[in-house]
């Protein structure tokens, strides 16, 4: 995305301490046998206060590993370099116990499956206040009342029983909001929610993202939002950015995006999802899988799979530049015509 307007000239927030998240060059690489595999490279978004961004793409297209690189929680042999800007700090250079002390406080993530991210032999009460012990003064009595107080906030039904409970006795439903709760105990401003209505149904998924959406004006709260389902994107986020083979590719507000995709991936994704007030049609589908990182294509990631490439899509790379506005961006040559061919439908 373009720079913010907080930014100074370096491409850092000059010590704004409500600047929001800014990650720029945001790149992890991990060494596996097969060689150098590349997880994200040159991620660049920005989040401002109360905002929240979807990040989409299919399964391996660097959304997760990005999250992760953000909270510092890529391990060896993965390597993380960059900027990610935290109200004028770089999370990147900090040092463990400085991370450690923004995590769950400023700064808290919701990861994917509840089950195994749960730890199965400590009551769901006990796991929201290790957070509480770990960042605030409250008492043990206080923690048990903010743990109750989160518990309902969440919308768990006799939340004074169940904080001694354990994650089994919950559907998959009510894991979740446990993770949520703990992710909410010390009031971040930031919140990284990873796929947090995955494998839920329609109904729960439905309640999860209402309940994120409340949280977020209740608390004048961030997000970032991963998910490879458009209809989560549609239904909550602000602006959504795209990611192909640990790339951004495409950037802009929701409305912007789903009426005029300038990106073929983009274009691709939205078009194998049904419409409502459409005539009845054959929805489109991706041709081709997804590049190995370890061997990612010359030029153009997703040029295999286009059908606008070209042959300066086989040899060089586009970068991502703004189009129409300095928040409406993409990477590719030929986002006029990808636009135009849309217009058509």
């Amino acid at each position: 995305m373009a720079m913010s307007a907080n930014m100074g000239p370096n491409g850092n927030t000059g010590g704004n301490e409500n600047a929001g998240l800014v990650v720029r060059g945001l790149t992890t690489t991990f060494d596996t046998p097969r060689g150098l595999a590349i997880a994200a490279a040159d991620v660049d978004f920005d989040v401002a206060p109360g905002e929240i961004v979807g990040l989409v793409g299919e399964s391996g297209s660097g959304k997760s590993v990005t999250l992760r690189s953000i909270m510092g929680l890529i391990r060896k042999p993965g390597r993380t370099t960059g900027h990610v800007d935290w109200r004028g700090r770089d999370l990147v250079a900090m040092s463990a116990e400085e991370l450690r002390r923004i995590r769950g406080s400023e700064i808290a993530m919701i990861f994917q499956e509840p089950m195994t991210a749960l730890n199965p032999v400590l009551p769901v009460g006990m796991q929201i206040e290790e957070n509480l012990i770990a960042h605030t003064t409250l008492t043990a009595r206080q923690r048990r009342s903010r743990a109750l107080e989160l518990m309902n906030i969440v919308g768990i039904p006799a939340a004074e029983r169940r904080l001694d409970e354990y994650p089994h006795q919950f559907s998959g439903g009510m894991r979740q909001r446990v993770m949520i709760a703990i992710a909410l105990a010390c009031s971040p401003k930031l919140l990284l929610a990873d796929e947090p209505t995955t494998a839920l149904d329609v109904t729960i998924q439905d309640q999860i993202l209402k309940l994120l959406l409340d949280l977020r004006d209740r608390m004048a709260m961030s997000v970032v939002l991963v998910t490879h389902d458009l209809g989560v994107v549609a239904a909550t986020c602000d602006r959504m950015a795209v990611m192909y083979a640990g790339r951004i590719v495409e950037t802009g507000t929701v409305a912007e995006v789903f009426a005029r995709p300038r990106h073929s991936y983009t274009r691709g994704l939205l078009g194998s999802v049904p419409r409502s007030g459409t005539s009845r049609t054959m929805l489109q589908s991706i041709e081709g899988t997804p590049p190995s990182l370890t061997n990612l294509p010359t030029g153009c990631a997703f040029h295999p799979r286009c059908s606008f490439a070209t042959d300066m899509c086989l040899k060089e790379r586009p970068v991502l530049e703004a189009v129409t506005s300095p928040t409406r961006t993409v990477a590719c040559f030929h986002h006029e015509r990808v636009a135009a061919a849309e217009a058509i439908l």
